[in-house]
């Protein structure tokens, strides 16, 4: 089975070598046929510390590597605004 790959806004990097990042999917109600947005955290391992918040990066599922960690950063597509 292929590894998932999401795509997502980094909005925290406070922690070392983690990031949370932010992914957002959009689909239909199923009775009121109505357009939701819902959105839901991963912590990703960032081995570098490269992410910063407001970059929208790629996941990737892989082992655990904590508790809660269970992604990785795969690469960063679009840097965000410098602080």
């Amino acid at each position: 089975m292929p590894k998932k790959i999401l795509k997502g806004t980094v909005i925290s990097d406070k922690m070392d070598k983690t990031v949370v990042v932010s992914v957002e999917r959009v689909f239909q109600d199923p009775y009121y046929k109505k357009t939701i947005k819902k959105r839901k955290k991963y912590k990703a391992h960032d081995e570098d510390n490269k992410c910063q918040i407001g970059d929208i990066v790629e996941i990737i599922e892989s082992r655990p590597i904590s508790k809660t960690k269970r992604w990785k950063v795969l690469r960063i597509l679009k840097e965000g605004e410098e602080k």
